[in-house]
């Protein structure tokens, strides 16, 4: 068993609050969340961070089992890291009783909102490494990308410069000694500890945040957090292509030119292979088939090699809305001997599409026409994922 060493930062997520904007039924970072609570999706990232932490969880008077209960569920070996404090009536007030449970060789503050239970561990990470970096309070913040209007009432007053705006977000990293000097000489209840620490005369310096560090407050924004936490279906299209021997030129197949090889033939280069994988990706996104797009109609993809039927079918599915997951391609021919080429031939075809693509060739044991070494015939299967 590991000896984990004893932690220099500490991370407080507040969970005291009502969450009445919810309308739940219960105290915000218990209300349910894809089969467990808020609170227990905030501490499982928070138990990830690339040092171990000492957790304080201020929970709601009443609450302090069920948080101990969400701390058990996904602390793993950090397990004796973690306690539960009761919150206050005040965020203000829960922040200080958790600054109270602060053990001795802790010198970095983290305070973290249970609300804001997706923010990714590396986020948090970010906000370690600045504190130490700088010395100076942190703050996580994403760009506002919405047009910002001044208002009085009804009426727009104002356009407001969105360049010198900014969305908070949590956790806030503090060197310890400043943040409880802060608190100490600070007695108005402020929203977050940044302010705090401005009203306190500190400079306040800035991270990237995370889309993912949105905050639960409304019955909108809890659906946006079990639709990020949903599991993801992919779209399966399944592709086959079928040429003959005897085009001119030489073979072209999975990608690869093959000297000394007889051609297939074929509207462009005969390519049996890249001709299904555009198959299986174009009927997976439900946009047609190779013809749609590529066909005899089309002059200018007469003779055209796999990377660029390949790059437009990848545009054309990402323009769709989703990215390549992956594809998996079985060639059947008699020849070429395929083997000695398979890792080239799948590092081309994944470069192309950005995407895995695995590669396997067999023989039909000299039966039809892949047999009698007539042609080649190739199936493919792709699966795409929303972007």
């Amino acid at each position: 068993m590991s000896i984990i060493p004893v932690p220099r930062v500490a991370i407080i997520v507040v969970a005291a609050g009502s969450g009445t904007r919810l309308g739940a039924g219960a105290p915000k970072a218990f209300v349910g969340l894809a089969g467990r609570t808020i609170l227990s999706h905030a501490l499982e990232r928070v138990f990830q961070t690339k040092e171990p932490c000492q957790v304080i969880v201020v929970a709601p008077a009443g609450l302090e089992g069920e948080a101990e209960a969400d701390i058990a569920s996904v602390a793993g070996d950090r397990r004796e890291l973690a306690r539960v404090v009761t919150g206050g009536a005040t965020r203000q007030e829960s922040v200080s009783r958790g600054l109270g449970a602060l053990w001795g060789d802790v010198d970095t503050v983290l305070v973290h909102d249970a609300a804001r239970a997706l923010v990714p561990a590396a986020m948090i990470d970010r906000v370690i490494d600045a504190v130490r970096a700088t010395g100076h309070a942190i703050i996580p913040v994403m760009p506002v990308v919405d047009t910002i209007k001044r208002v009085d009432g009804t009426v727009i007053t104002a356009a407001v410069d969105r360049s010198e705006l900014a969305a908070a977000q949590t956790p806030q990293g503090f060197r310890r000694d400043v943040l409880l000097t802060a608190y100490q000489a600070v007695g108005d209840d402020f929203t977050d500890d940044a302010a705090l620490m401005q009203a306190a005369g500190h400079t306040v310096l800035t991270v990237e945040g995370d889309a993912m560090g949105f905050k639960i407050t409304t019955p909108a924004d809890l659906e946006r957090a079990k639709a990020a936490l949903a599991p993801v279906t992919p779209r399966i299209g399944v592709g086959t292509d079928v040429h003959a021997f005897g085009g001119d030129g030489t073979l072209w197949l999975a990608g690869l030119e093959w000297p000394g090889e007889q051609a297939l033939s074929g509207h462009s280069d005969g390519d049996a292979a890249s001709h299904a994988i555009v198959d299986a990706l174009l009927s997976a996104a439900g946009l047609g088939d190779i013809g749609t797009h590529f066909g005899t109609a089309r002059p200018e993809f007469a003779g055209a090699h796999a990377d660029v039927f390949l790059a437009e079918t990848r545009r054309l599915v990402e323009q769709a809305g989703y990215r390549i997951g992956n594809v998996s391609v079985q060639i059947q021919a008699a020849r070429p001997k395929f083997s000695p080429r398979r890792e080239e031939a799948q590092r081309v075809l994944s470069q192309i599409l950005g995407a895995p693509v695995s590669v396997a060739a067999t023989t039909t044991d000299g039966l039809g026409f892949v047999g009698e070494g007539a042609g080649v015939q190739v199936f493919a299967i792709a699966a795409l994922l929303p972007r």
